[in-house]
């Protein structure tokens, strides 16, 4: 973003209005992310904030952004409950994670699965979809019988624990929506469970 804003000033040399970018690393951390906010906003008088990346964090820097009345605009902030419409200082540059849920429905429909267990993280980026996604999979006459809901902070004997429960299910169709770390630990603890 600095590259480009450079190369802006040096064809439109003629603007006197100036860009300053002030960067602040939240570590993904929900309350340092919200404290960076409110830091911008206070100390540096910021008109605009890019960022959060994470929906949890972008959740708390809206919050601020809307009492405060400083645009929030996000490129990653994917949840289907962080809406621009409920949250007028919020700009979000990406599609929310519901518009995957008709593009999977239909390669659930496409092979003619009937049932389907869900294995999703205990987040908001896991929980969020969900409604969303039984929602689609009902339209097209797909159950989902059981669901299986991950903590990030399991323990990979609660994790164990709970693919000896999915073995038992008679669904053979899971569709596991996670985080790329929690899932790759879920994945494989169910390898070394074969």
């Amino acid at each position: 973003m600095s590259m480009a804003l450079c190369v802006f000033y040096a064809v439109n040399d003629n603007y006197r209005t100036r860009l300053t970018f002030f960067t602040k690393d939240s570590g993904e951390d929900i309350i340092a992310a919200a404290s960076a906010g409110l830091d911008l906003m206070k100390n540096e008088e910021v008109q605009a904030i890019i960022g959060p990346q994470r929906s949890a964090q972008a959740r708390f820097v809206i919050e601020l952004g809307h009492k405060a009345q400083v645009p929030i605009v996000s490129f990653s902030a994917t949840s289907p409950s962080l809406s621009p419409s409920q949250n007028p200082f919020f700009i979000r540059t990406t599609q929310d994670d519901s518009a995957q849920v008709k593009a999977i429905a239909d390669i659930v429909k496409a092979f003619g699965w009937r049932e389907i267990v869900l294995i999703y993280e205990d987040t908001e980026y896991g929980n969020g979809l969900i409604p969303y996604l039984v929602n689609a999979l009902q339209e097209i006459d797909t159950r989902v019988p059981y669901r299986s809901v991950i903590p990030p902070s399991s323990s990979n004997t609660e994790i164990i624990k709970e693919l000896n429960k999915l073995k038992e299910n008679y669904t053979r169709i899971f569709l596991v929506h996670m985080t790329a770390s929690l899932a790759s630990n879920f994945l494989y603890l169910q390898r070394m469970q074969k």
